[in-house]
């Protein structure tokens, strides 16, 4: 995902003189050509990401359309305060790069899973938050989220979810389908939608019919699409590598109970409220929190047969 991210960086910082990069001492091996092209756009401010916010915060007031970046919960938890106060409250045309989402660094322990973020950062007013669940959407959220008003939170992963083809059918605030089902739908975000994509390809065999459908938007949701799925489908199965409070399976929960809609078979697959204490890689920890694509085919069949 980083490098479609870097992509569309390229060609956005191309186009307008005003689009800066900044990062807290991180992106070796990527951002050098970036620097290089563009020296005029690009700051490495260090490890000092309350600083970076700060310094962002300047340049916006200024006109400049910013993009942060760094690993893990660094750009968000680390500088939550200066977001809030400096970014959001002024209505800044700041977009917050975490590239790590979930379990990506899992091998550095609990001080780098990027659990509570989307959670944290879908509680501030005013920031759209977007979580790929593929390469072509994190190359076209970038683009988007430069044009938009406001703060932009963009999560990406270290995996995603792997198609036959990929449209470009990406518009923030508007879910996709990833994989056409008659059966149930799984609402997915970020790159566990890879999981989900595997697992409905084990259960097709079995003759269960998946629509996995790709909410990389978690703020603003698509109301619309979620309510028709709800009303169509069988049962509604939420996956996302976070923690369960105030992540998308909330957000889905809040959206029904606002809008009078009942759920009558509903799950929810991800971090129960504790951190974890183990130290391991992304597919190590996955498997260990039940949310690879074994523990996925489990958790659908006894659904299915509750």
């Amino acid at each position: 995902m980083r490098d479609a991210l870097m992509k569309s960086l390229f060609q956005l910082a191309d186009k307008d003189p005003n689009l800066m990069l900044l990062t807290g001492d991180l992106g070796y091996g990527v951002f050098e050509e970036f620097e290089k092209k563009y020296p005029k756009q690009y700051l490495n401010i260090g490890v000092a990401e309350q600083n970076m916010m700060g310094v962002a915060a300047g340049l916006a007031l200024e006109g400049k359309i910013i993009f942060t970046y760094s690993i893990g919960n660094f750009p968000t938890l680390r500088c939550l305060e200066q977001i809030r106060n400096d970014a959001c409250y002024h209505e800044l045309n700041i977009n917050i790069i975490a590239t790590g989402g979930g379990f990506s660094y899992g091998g550095l322990g609990m001080s780098h899973h990027a659990t509570e973020d989307l959670a944290i950062m879908r509680a501030l007013p005013g920031v759209t938050v977007v979580s790929p669940c593929t390469e072509r959407e994190a190359e076209l959220a970038t683009v988007e989220l430069s044009l938009r008003k406001g703060v932009g939170y963009l999560r990406i992963d270290k995996t995603k979810a792997e198609l036959e083809s990929d449209s470009d059918d990406f518009k923030i605030g508007r879910a996709r389908t990833l994989v056409k089902g008659t059966d149930y739908t799984i609402f997915v975000t970020g790159g566990i939608a890879e999981e989900a994509v595997k697992a409905s390809k084990i259960l097709e065999e079995s003759k269960i019919s998946l629509n996995i459908v790709s909410i990389h938007t978690l703020k603003p949701l698509d109301a619309k699409f979620i309510q028709n799925e709800i009303k169509s489908k069988k049962g509604i199965i939420v996956i996302e590598e976070g923690v369960l409070i105030g992540g998308l399976g909330s957000s889905i929960c809040e959206l029904c109970v606002d809008s009078g809609i009942t759920i009558n078979n509903f799950k929810r697959l991800g971090i129960d409220d504790h951190y974890s204490s183990e130290v391991g890689s992304q597919e190590f920890l996955r498997d260990k929190y039940k949310l690879n694509s074994r523990a996925i085919v489990k958790e659908v069949l006894k659904f299915i047969n509750k």
